[in-house]
């Protein structure tokens, strides 16, 4: 049985896909903690893939990792660095994950025998997922993805119109993001997508208590009233999104417009008292104060889909934050580094850091494997991430050790596997094993695992401890049997497993900054909390940048 003063806020979107609602969710949540309410965000997924752990970087973006192992939607992301709210399994559900579960009720006989129907199987299944795992929480805010008058979404659509209708008006919200264009060559906002939005979630039963309005512009008070009269919804309750210069001034911008207000107001909740925004004011003063700049390549292959790296692209923002000084990215497609006409120095001579990132398969693996080497030869601060790590462990045997034929087994059969599939592990629930013809969905070391950091080591100084935790995401590892053949060229494994039977981090003591981690640092890194090896790196960046 859930608290019964628990209130659940639903948040969809129209017209448009790409409308930002996992970060307006994020965003409200945000300004709700700040009010001293407890959160949690949950998230529905439409498509019916039952996790996007095997679907495209391309398609899908960034997979995030919770610390309990799930693979989720990169708002999930949002969720965390807004909140420091940590996400679980139970807040992340797909079409085909409540598909998969019904059907298997269905199959051993939990339904006695009847016919199994989208209304009411599957929409009491996904009411189950709102509901499920709610304890002391003040807040549950529920996005729904896709967008209205999708086929995928109907279910979802339907089943938060049946708890709006079990719950009642004072226990449930319903907010919706929709959009405002500016048509550049007329000189107007227009307010008719956003009618007919409303108009297509008003025809599924659901009338919006809030819009949330997304717009290049301002609104006028007389296109917020248009917008009221015609969706049904008061003039104070279209709230403006107006496309700000930072994610992290988005609370500030919600509130001045008074979107937590209005939703305390819904509620019949205390109005007097006034959020404590003092971290985002304090996020924003030092974005708006920071001095200096440095340049971060990231040699990926998936750099023409930047989700892709979402989480490690705020990470980096963050390590700016704490070293109070600007960022820049530049993007660097692996591919291109192996053509044997490329120069590399052309692409990463003004270059202050350089990031080899997570990813799968072969290819670009050469062109990763050549900037490794560039940064480590030319002293650039190098930090490898999971696929990264592996590549900077081929770089150094290839190169340093003379092992010409060292290679990874996932890209195909190999004399000398270096890195090999990860086979067996253990968790907190005992032994867990794999082989080559296990599912790829689910099958990887996922979520958080302990780390031991080597006393004195140059990691352990960053994070001033000896035992940390850090989610993983991966299906290979580097073979235990070689380590004193790095140590003794001078590379350092500092962190391993605890049970000493995988290489977790790697360090070159002898270089400024060159470490290369197996875990996903990145996901653990919070605006108001920064990642302490990102804030290293980038203080490190900031050095090379007063070199040059």
């Amino acid at each position: 049985m859930i608290n019964s003063s628990v209130k659940f806020i639903f948040i969809t979107g129209g017209v448009v896909s790409s409308l930002g609602k996992g970060l307006a969710s994020a965003c409200l949540a945000a300004v709700l903690q700040a009010r001293g309410y407890k959160v949690r965000l949950k998230k529905m997924d439409p498509y019916l893939n039952v996790d996007p752990g095997t679907m495209s970087p391309y398609q899908h973006g960034e997979c995030y990792v919770t610390d309990d192992g799930a693979e989720t939607d990169l708002d999930l992301g949002h969720y965390e660095r807004f909140t420091g709210v940590s996400a679980k399994k139970t807040d992340n559900i797909t079409t085909g994950r409540i598909y998969s579960d019904v059907i298997a009720r269905e199959r051993r006989g939990d339904y006695l025998g009847a016919t199994i129907q989208v209304i009411p199987h599957v929409t009491d299944a996904l009411k189950d997922f709102i509901l499920s795992d709610i304890t002391n929480e003040d807040f549950v805010l529920c996005e729904i993805g896709g967008t209205v008058g999708d086929i995928e979404s109907l279910p979802f659509i339907e089943s938060i119109r049946q708890l709006g209708n079990e719950l009642g008006k004072l226990r449930t919200c319903f907010l919706h993001v929709t959009l405002v264009p500016y048509i550049k060559v007329a000189g107007e906002l227009k307010t008719k997508p956003t009618q007919h939005s409303v108009k297509e979630l008003q025809g599924m039963g659901i009338q919006p208590d809030i819009l949330l309005c997304r717009t290049e512009i301002s609104i006028p008070i007389e296109q917020k009233t248009k917008i009221a009269l015609f969706c049904n919804v008061k003039p104070e309750a279209v709230i403006e999104a107006i496309d700000a210069s930072s994610i992290y001034e988005v609370p500030i911008s919600y509130h001045k417009q008074g979107l937590d207000h209005q939703v305390c107001k819904h509620f019949n909740l205390n109005l007097d008292e006034k959020p404590n925004l003092d971290r985002w004011i304090n996020i924003s003063k030092i974005q708006q104060s920071s001095e200096g700049n440095v340049v971060v390549g990231i040699v990926g292959k998936y750099t023409s889909m930047i989700d892709s790296y979402k989480s490690l692209i705020e990470a980096i923002m963050h390590g700016g934050l704490a070293n109070k000084t600007n960022v820049s990215i530049k993007w660097i497609d692996s591919e291109l580094l192996e053509n044997k006409d490329c120069s590399i120095n052309d692409y990463l001579k003004e270059i202050n850091a350089i990031i080899v990132p997570g990813g799968f398969g072969k290819r670009g693996s050469e062109g990763k494997i050549k900037s490794i080497k560039f940064a480590r030869e030319n002293n650039i601060p190098f930090f490898g991430i999971c696929f990264g790590m592996q590549l900077a462990v081929l770089e150094f045997a290839r190169n340093v050790l003379n092992f010409k034929n060292a290679s990874s087994s996932e890209f195909g059969k190999t004399s000398f596997p270096l890195i090999g599939l990860l086979t067996e592990w253990y968790t907190e629930k005992g032994l867990e094993k794999r082989d080559v013809l296990s599912n790829l969905g689910g099958t990887m070391r996922l979520g958080s695992y302990n780390c031991k950091l080597i006393e004195g080591s140059f990691v352990e100084k960053i994070y001033k401890k000896n035992i940390i935790s850090e989610r993983h995401r991966h299906r290979y590892e580097v073979n235990f049997k070689y380590i004193d053949d790095f140590k003794t060229k001078g590379l350092l494994f500092s962190g391993m497993s605890p049970d000493n039977n995988l290489p977790e981090i790697l360090e070159l003591p002898s270089h400024p900054w060159f470490v290369a981690v197996q875990f996903h640092p990145e996901l653990k890194s919070r605006p108001f909390d920064p990642h302490p090896l990102f804030s290293s790196f980038i203080g490190a960046a900031l050095n090379q940048s007063r070199l040059l």
